[in-house]
């Protein structure tokens, strides 16, 4: 076999999925070597406790409903951020993105109910966590900080509530891989005042009544399927199928003419159709499962000489589909394409699932293949993980396994994929 490593080209067909609760930023590195995970904002505990004094009501728990439902349906976790809470009340993750969906009107929103509470924190002199407020200043500057953090509201199997549930079961996330950990329940008492008492609070609570987690969110930043979907209605097929995100990129090989122009191949397309995750990686207090899916590719390789090779410059394609716990084990759609043209010079691709779990920057130094005049060219690239995540499979796929396995769920150690590959 012959190698050429060609910088800055990315294999034939490069697909990542990375699978995982609410994702960790990238740690900084002292140059110690030790990691340091940096959050802004108070503690989740701090904030737990304080949601839990707040002289909340059906309305406050509707907003949160919203929210939560909202984020869902444009993809993301069962989440209301803070930094919503507070701009836009009643708002999910995902919502600023779409002209279709206004701001809700709230008489009473949370964010005035906090900001109320710290008021009267003031004039007693009493504490939230270590902060004492001395002046006004002193609670902007505070919600300020709780806007601009990673702090949201993750409220698992919403979908069961209804107005007659009652008030919620506040907890936090401990980041410390537990199963379960202290709440505050809240029950109105007949004269409207709230009587909140200590509680274990578990995932199996969690199903039968209405709990709020604090926790962190980091996915808000990427773009879902069902975003896309919405966005980019042109990039979309009559089958609802996904032809390409608006951010991939794409060139068009001047004067080299492919196969498929003179009718000597059938365009082959490489799509990954569903996927099951058949267990959760993460503790249930960090919430669903955020997958992303990163494809880079050469698009119709046709090239006939080394020289030609040189010529072709790759497009990426990269999504995001989030797995609710209560999905696991369920087939999701997918219903994108990774390769919109896969020729027969392409023999495998690289492909690597892991599960996301932060750390330090690093890579898998891997190699796909292409055939030029009977010779076989290895095109070397990085595919990027953190030092803490868990490689779940790593490897490479071949054309001939592709076709042989179209429209076959096959498991990736804990996850099912089922690709398709299309002729046209």
């Amino acid at each position: 076999m012959k190698n050429i490593i060609v910088p800055g080209l990315i294999p034939m067909c490069l697909a990542v999925i990375l699978l995982g609760g609410c994702i960790d930023p990238i740690p900084l590195d002292d140059g110690s070597g030790s990691e340091v995970d940096i959050h802004v904002g108070p503690a989740l505990s701090e904030i737990a406790s304080l949601l839990a004094e707040l002289p909340l009501d059906e309305g406050h728990v509707g907003e949160v409903h919203d929210a939560v439902s909202s984020s869902s349906d444009n993809g993301y976790d069962e989440e209301y951020t803070m930094s919503d809470l507070f701009s836009v009340p009643g708002s999910g993750v995902g919502d600023s993105r779409l002209s279709t969906k206004s701001a809700r009107q709230y008489g009473h929103p949370v964010s005035e109910l906090i900001r109320e509470h710290l008021m009267s924190k003031m004039q007693t002199k009493s504490a939230v966590g270590n902060t004492v407020f001395s002046g006004e200043e002193d609670v902007d500057s505070y919600l300020e900080t709780l806007a601009s953090s990673d702090i949201q509201i993750y409220w698992p199997f919403s979908e069961k509530w209804d107005a007659d549930s009652g008030l919620p079961v506040i907890t936090f996330d401990p980041e410390d891989e537990s199963t379960s950990n202290i709440g505050y329940r809240i029950t109105r008492l007949e004269d409207g005042t709230h009587d909140v008492d200590t509680v274990i609070v578990t995932e199996e609570m969690a199903e039968t009544c209405p709990v709020w987690v604090v926790n962190r969110n980091t996915d808000d930043g990427y773009l879902t399927l069902d975003i896309i979907r919405e966005l980019y209605p042109d990039r979309i097929d009559g089958g609802g199928v996904i032809i390409r995100p608006a951010y991939a990129k794409s060139e068009t090989k001047a004067g080299i003419k492919s196969e498929t122009e003179t009718g000597e191949e059938p365009v082959k397309t490489l799509i990954l159709k569903d996927f099951v995750m058949n267990r959760n990686y993460d503790p249930w207090f960090a919430g669903a499962s955020e997958f992303f899916v990163k494809c880079g590719s050469v698009e119709n390789f046709t090239a006939s000489t080394e020289a030609e090779l040189q010529l072709y410059s790759p497009s990426i394609t990269d999504f995001m589909i989030v797995v609710k716990r209560s999905q696991v084990g369920k087939p999701q759609p997918f219903n994108a394409v990774l390769i919109s043209d896969w020729t027969q010079q392409v023999d495998n691709c690289a492909f690597m699932i892991i599960e996301d779990d932060g750390g330090r920057q690093t890579s898998w130094e891997c190699t796909a293949l292409v055939r030029i005049a009977s010779k076989s060219y290895g095109i070397e690239i990085d595919l990027p993980f953190r030092t803490r995540d868990d490689i779940v499979w790593r490897g490479s796929l071949s054309s001939r396994y592709l076709d042989a396995h179209s429209n076959v769920p096959e498991n990736f150690g804990d996850v099912t994929v089922t690709f398709e590959i299309e002729e046209s």
